[in-house]
């Protein structure tokens, strides 16, 4: 079979050098192309010493692509810098986005939560929220796929069968989420030093963090009306990982037990959404390095209510890893390729 040639947009930034990681050994995917703005003209080996074993291009400009020898784009870069660099590629591209820019379908919500006009809004009318197990139709006749957030992904997962059956009141969801600290990229800034993370925790982007808006709006279509969530996040003094602890009052008659049966069967012969049986409470170093999302559902000592845990690296699934279960539905590949990743522990 012929190999496809892909372009990874901002490889020298961490979900860059995931995809790198993951397509090292893609047996469909090509690495064409990679680009970097300020390392432009370094190997990736120079920036990624553990990638110095794999045979890649040198990193260039987006204006030195040929997008003649590319068939698909991962573009990794920062939000607001993505949407007129996505406009110029030309239309045979198929285009999975990292970035938030395309994940809002409303444009004045994005300009509420992003604080600028959308400026690419011929592309974001076709862009198809990736959400993978949720979306897997769409998400395979696209041409643009906005890779969810990696909070809404550990989020949502649990929470939209929940909501889409019935089962839980959709105006009392109280998500308590942590993440490490390369969720918030590789750039140096000041609040990501290791003597601002290490042996503390704190919240952030307290009733106003960015993510929350793919959370209310796949929330409030799967509802069927409006839904807004409490969601705070937190930063953890770790590398990689991420656990929402998600609270939710249950219709009347609706137990924990109905709650993990429903996600059962929904989540039934999925590869990367694993429920575990009653009494089991997931930990962030059970999925790090792999695609996984683990659930875990438990009664509360209120009644009524049901606590529900969800954990994925948030480079991965959360971002890296399911961009590439999404490309490989978008070229009709199994969507495991490249991704049968187990675990790293400890």
């Amino acid at each position: 079979m012929n190999a496809i040639d892909v372009a990874i947009l901002g490889a020298s930034g961490y979900t860059g050098a995931e995809l790198v990681r993951f397509l090292a050994n893609h047996p469909r995917f090509n690495i064409q192309a990679l680009t970097a703005d300020r390392k432009a003209g370094h190997s990736m080996a120079a920036v990624y010493p553990q990638l110095a074993q794999l045979s890649l291009p040198e990193l260039v400009t987006i204006e030195q692509v040929n997008w003649d020898e590319i068939a698909a784009v991962f573009c990794c870069l920062p939000h607001a810098t993505t949407q007129e660099v996505l406009a110029k590629v030309p239309a045979h591209v198929r285009i999975v986005d990292l970035s938030a820019d395309f994940r809002l379908d409303d444009p004045e919500a994005y300009a509420k939560w992003y604080g600028h006009e959308h400026h690419a809004l011929g592309l974001q009318k076709e862009a198809v929220y990736g959400l993978t197990e949720i979306k897997r139709a769409e998400i395979q006749a696209a041409r643009l796929v906005a890779n969810p957030g990696c909070y809404p992904t550990c989020s949502l997962l649990p929470l939209l069968p929940l909501a889409e059956a019935g089962l839980i009141e959709v105006d009392d969801i109280v998500i308590d989420a942590k993440s490490g600290a390369s969720g918030a990229g590789r750039a140096a800034k000041e609040g990501s030093l290791f003597c601002e993370v290490t042996e503390g925790i704190h919240p952030y982007g307290v009733a106003s963090h960015r993510h929350v808006a793919e959370i209310d709006q796949e929330l409030s279509k799967a509802a069927g009306h409006a839904v807004t969530a409490s969601f705070t996040p937190h930063l953890m003094p770790m590398s990689r990982g991420m656990l929402a602890s998600i609270y939710v009052r249950t219709r009347d008659g609706v137990t924990a037990a109905d709650i993990r049966a429903l996600l059962e069967k929904r989540y039934a012969g999925e590869a990367f959404v694993k429920i575990l049986p009653k009494g089991g409470i997931p930990q962030t170093r059970h999925v790090r390095g792999s695609n996984l999302c683990v659930i875990g559902v438990a009664g509360d000592r209120v009644p009524g209510r049901v606590m529900i845990f969800s954990v994925i690296d948030n480079l991965v699934k959360g971002a890296s890893g399911q961009a590439l279960q999404n490309m490989n539905l978008m070229f009709g590949l199994p969507e495991t390729l490249g991704l049968d990743l187990v675990p790293m522990f400890p």
